[in-house]
This record gives structure tokens, C-alpha cells and sequence, in this order.
């Protein structure tokens, strides 16, 4: 549906900034693509490049089989009609109401009075603001407004929706909101959203697909569930710090050790899918004569895909340790062993 190539973006000036450096990216129809990154790192000026408000300074950029750089003027309006897009701060017309805000963009390509009043009114119901429609955006708290502004985005039925940090001035509970919302819009018009945000919880939510982006470059891309429970590089695991991924202190390192025929050895249990339900603890038990104490752990979702983390601590006759590790081995489970010396 997306695809970007090579693509470049210099801002000019006394300082030049390298916004963008080389991206390659492909955004399949249909999916929602996440793009996370911290301040700076280049992911609104990227999400700004594929409907061209930023024209990059080299590259290649195709929007459902459309070269976005080769349009004329008159042409690219025509193309930024299939493209919606929201804001992180709404750019809601204060002096109309939300129908009018709604009815803009679709005045603005000459639709009739009645298709105008139709798709309004559709729009009203899709996003759950009827009851707003004559009130003024100063009259709305701050979801009411992120949403007529996704009702605007979708009145001229775009294949693509970009969202430009669309929930990072929202509380935590209008942010679930907007993001359900997103993925029910996704789910019922199949449409392509492509989501650029800071914020893990956000991808985790909703995407299906993501990419890590950090100083202009993409670190690494892949699906939502690979990327943050196998993170391959260091942006990814920077990203992960205090969320996904888990530290281990050094005194819980400290207490795994070897000596006189028995061990203490300290595991870190990954699990994903089906596995983050398995009883495997309590089945190792049975098996092994052990002493099994759980320092930490937790089960969180990812979209609709589980996943979890163990912190065990494992004491007892040193074969018998060993044996129980490589049975963990053998589980769909990723095990990683700080052993003792």
C-alpha cells in the first residue's frame, strides 16, 4: 500500500538538520504500522513525507501504486484526497462547529449540500459525537475534539489515515478511547493507518506492525510481537527500558551460584502466545527435585497476542537444575540463564 525508498529529508539553513536518512519502508493495506521513536529521532517528519507536506529531499514514495513525487500540483491535491491525517493538537476551526468542521474538507472539493448533510451525519455517528454536532470546539474536552478531528479525516473516504502523535495530549483513559476507536475504524473500512507516537503503550494497543526509527535511520521493523519481545537492536531495547523489557538487579545477580554439588541459578523465562498460560513451573517441579522461588513476573497483551516474563531463582543438586533448564529449553519459551560461579 506504502512504500518508501531511499528517502531523504535535509532542512536547510544556518544549521543544516538531517531529519531523514535513507528510510525504507513497506506498510501493507489494511494493517496498522506504528512508527515509534523518541523526540527528535525523525518520525513526524517521516509520516509528513508520505502525503508530501514535507517533500523529501531524495527518495521514492508510492501510496497505493502512485509515484507521490512525480505529481503536479493539481494532481497531488486529487492524490491527498485518498490520505487523511490527524494531529496531535487537533487543528480544529474554532469559529465553526463540529458539523462544519466535519463538512470542510468535503466543501473544499465541491460536494453538494446533500451528500455534504449525508456524510456528516455519518461521520457524526461513526466517531460518536451526534449530540455535538452544533457545538463549538472550545464547548469539547480534549477526545470529543481528536475525535471530529478523525471525523474530518475520514469524510472524503481516504484509503490511508495518518496519525501524527494523535493521542499524546490526551489522559491515559481518552487515549484508550481514541485507540479503540482507531482499531474499530481500521477493523470495519479495512483502512491502512499509519500511527507515529513516543509512546509504547500506544503501539502495543493497537498495531500490528511497527517500526523504530532513531536519529533519521530505522533500527529495526518487523511485527509488533517479534520486535518488542526479541528486540534486536539497541534503540528497540532503549525503548523498552521500564516497560517491556526488565533489569535485573545486581544483588538478585549476586545470589546465583555453584558450589559443592548443588546451584542456585537465576532465569529469565520469556513467553509468548499460548505458552504465557502453560503451567511449566509447577509441571518442572513435578518433574525435578528442585526448589523453584519466583522473584518477578507479569502477563500483559500485545494487541490480542499474550506474552510474559519470569524471574525464577532455581536451588538444588546441580544435575537436577541443569536437567530442569534444559527442559525449559525445550518448551516454547525463551530461557536465559545467569548461572553462578
Amino acid at each position: 500500500m506504502i512504500q518508501l525508498r531511499n528517502v531523504h529529508k535535509t532542512f536547510a539553513g544556518k544549521n543544516e538538520v538531517h531529519a531523514l536518512r535513507g528510510i525504507d519502508l513497506e506498510i501493507p493495506k489494511g494493517q496498522v504500522f506504528g512508527v515509534i521513536g523518541q523526540s527528535g529521532a525523525g518520525k513526524s517528519t517521516l509520516v509528513r513525507c508520505i502525503n508530501l507536506l514535507e517533500r523529501p529531499t531524495a527518495g521514492e514514495i508510492h501510496v497505493d501504486g502512485t509515484d507521490m513525487m512525480a505529481l503536479s500540483a493539481k494532481d497531488l491535491r486529487s492524490a491527498r484526497k485518498k490520505i487523511g491525517m490527524i494531529f496531535q493538537h487537533f487543528n480544529l476551526l474554532s469559529s465553526r462547529t463540529v458539523a462544519a468542521n466535519i463538512a470542510y474538507p468535503l466543501e473544499l472539493v465541491g460536494e453538494s449540500r446533500q451528500t455534504i448533510k449525508e456524510r456528516v451525519q455519518e461521520m457524526l455517528h461513526l466517531v460518536g459525537l451526534e449530540d455535538k454536532a452544533q457545538a463549538y470546539p472550545a464547548q469539547l474536552s480534549g477526545g470529543q475534539k481528536q475525535r471530529v478531528g478523525i471525523a474530518r479525516a475520514l469524510a472524503n473516504r481516504p484509503q490511508v489515515l495518518l496519525c501524527d502523535e494523535a493521542t499524546s495530549a490526551l489522559d491515559p483513559e481518552t487515549t484508550k478511547s481514541v485507540l479503540h476507536l482507531l482499531k474499530d475504524i481500521n477493523q470495519t473500512m479495512g483502512l491502512t493507518i499509519v500511527l507515529i507516537t513516543h509512546e509504547m503503550m500506544v503501539i502495543q494497543e493497537i498495531c500490528d506492525m511497527v517500526a523504530v526509527i532513531e536519529h533519521g535511520r530505522i533500527q529495526e521493523q518487523g511485527e509488533v510481537i517479534h520486535v518488542f519481545t526479541k528486540p534486536k537492536s539497541d534503540a528497540t531495547r532503549r525503548m523498552l527500558q521500564d516497560t517491556i523489557e526488565t533489569k535485573i538487579p545486581p544483588d538478585l545477580l549476586a545470589r546465583a551460584e555453584r558450589r559443592n554439588g548443588t546451584c542456585s541459578t537465576l532465569l529469565k523465562l520469556s513467553f509468548v502466545g499460548s505458552g504465557a498460560h502453560q503451567p511449566l513451573i509447577s509441571e518442572m517441579l513435578r518433574r525435578y527435585p528442585i526448589n523453584a522461588n519466583i522473584l518477578f513476573g507479569r502477563i500483559d497483551k500485545m494487541k490480542d497476542i499474550p506474552f510474559g516474563m519470569l524471574l525464577v531463582e532455581l536451588s538444588g543438586d546441580t544435575e537436577q537444575v541443569d536437567a530442569a533448564v534444559a527442559y525449559l529449553h525445550e518448551q516454547d519459551v525463551e530461557v536465559e540463564v545467569f548461572h553462578g560461579v
